[in-house]
């Protein structure tokens, strides 16, 4: 009996040293990140605001590629997968240099300013698993804790920025390998995230707010929206597709990569000039309120962004893929959801959210978003629409390093590689 005593003690001595030390390490990240990824939001808005008011920057775009490319090279980061990097991390071992942090801070700031099509989720994965790792070093972490605060950090700065707090936590430890949650990284994640969006708020950070009321869920309505999950699978594996094949074709065609992101800036100059519209370029976020809080969009947007934001990443420039995502599933809802017999505005909210969960593989996530974003009213419409579009988008997802560990439809493992 006193042996058993004694065992229950030292495991509760353990629980309690890990709920310390995690505690510690969340307290550290949040504390860093929310100030962090406030003035990172600052930055991009005010890069934004600064383009759409200067119109001739969108001349220097090719100017800043150069900029962007020379930073990565003379930081020895040239090599550097960025986002996909960070999935990686977590799952090898390999560990992120801090240099990567002030880096996609810096180029996605002049990707945003001089005109490029691009999110900035990316550099908040970045930012903030480059922020995890540097504590994990601080705390002398082995590979297994590495891996956690890695997400710890991934957590509270997506939090910071986008001040949906449990979105950012269950999209960090979901995103990695899909069909497996990393469930012991839960509470240092959740603790960071909260921190970092109390810090954020109390500096001034608004969350995305949307005057779309959301209906109840009726059999009519439901096959409707069942139908828009549907093509938006389809046209987010269109998306993944092009983001492929973009960056495969101008690695191809040149090979340098400064002539590389030069005619990338170039593209997009001559697009914009083609278009005729700027509403395109920068994360383009005031066209997903359009969309969503009016019912209106000009038709082929959805096409224009896709293609946009394609050449941006594809030639070098840095930031994200999760903004244009809301952005294409915004305005090809608020198209669709027409045809079908939906509110404009309705469709355009459920077929954002529907549109990330395929692209990003995050079902549990991206139905979590639906509530911070819209409230729980639409959950039984939201939640049906992110089902159905993760199963039919099949193996296709934007992070190259993601992986699909379980099948999507049978209990099976296969540990495949998006596609």
């Amino acid at each position: 009996m006193e042996h058993i005593l004694t065992s229950k003690r030292q495991q509760l001595a353990e629980t309690f040293r890990s709920v310390g030390k995690w505690l510690l390490v969340a307290l550290i990240t949040g504390a860093v990140s929310g100030p962090l990824g406030t003035l990172f939001h600052m930055t991009v808005e005010f890069s934004n605001q600064l383009f759409n008011e200067q119109a001739w920057l969108i001349w220097l775009l090719p100017v800043a590629g150069l900029v962007i490319v020379l930073l990565y090279n003379i930081t020895d980061m040239s090599k550097s997968a960025g986002t996909d990097e960070v999935i990686g991390s977590v799952r090898t071992g390999h560990h992120i240099r801090l240099v990567m942090a002030p880096l996609i801070f810096i180029s996605t700031m002049l990707t945003h300013l001089f005109g490029g099509s691009a999110g900035r989720e990316g550099a908040a994965l970045q930012l903030g698993g480059s922020i995890g790792v540097k504590v994990g070093h601080l705390l002398k972490f082995d590979n297994r804790d590495m891996h956690i605060v890695t997400l710890c950090g991934m957590s509270a700065l997506f939090s910071a920025l986008f001040c949906t707090p449990l979105t950012a936590v269950f999209f960090a430890i979901e995103v990695i390998s899909v069909g497996v949650m990393y469930y012991a990284a839960l509470l240092p994640c959740m603790a960071a995230s909260l921190l970092s969006y109390a810090i954020a708020r109390l500096l001034g950070a608004r969350p995305m707010t949307f005057t779309a009321v959301i209906p109840e869920a009726s059999w009519d309505t439901l096959w409707r929206v069942s139908l828009l999950a549907v093509l938006c699978a389809g046209i987010s594996i269109v998306f993944c597709l092009a983001m492929r094949e973009s960056h495969r074709l101008f690695s191809k065609a040149f090979p340098n990569p400064y002539w590389r992101i030069a005619v990338g800036g170039v593209a997009i100059l001559l697009l914009t000039l083609l278009s005729g519209s700027r509403d395109y370029n920068g994360s383009g976020m005031e066209i997903v309120y359009n969309a969503v809080n009016n019912g209106t969009v000009v038709p082929a947007a959805f096409l224009w962004k896709m293609l946009f934001t394609a050449v941006t990443i594809g030639c070098g420039f840095k930031g994200g893929e999760i903004v244009p995502t809301l952005f294409i599933g915004s305005t090809f809802g608020c198209v669709a959801g027409g045809l079908l017999g939906l509110d404009p505005g309705v469709a355009a909210a459920i077929a954002m959210i529907t549109m990330l969960c395929a692209s990003v593989n995050c079902p549990v996530a991206c139905i979590i978003l639906s509530i911070e974003l819209f409230g729980s009213q639409g959950l039984l419409l939201f939640a049906p629409a992110c089902i159905i579009s993760y199963i039919l988008s099949g193996n296709y997802g934007l992070y190259h390093e993601q992986r699909i560990m379980y099948s999507k439809l049978h209990a099976q493992y296969i540990n495949r590689p998006v596609k």
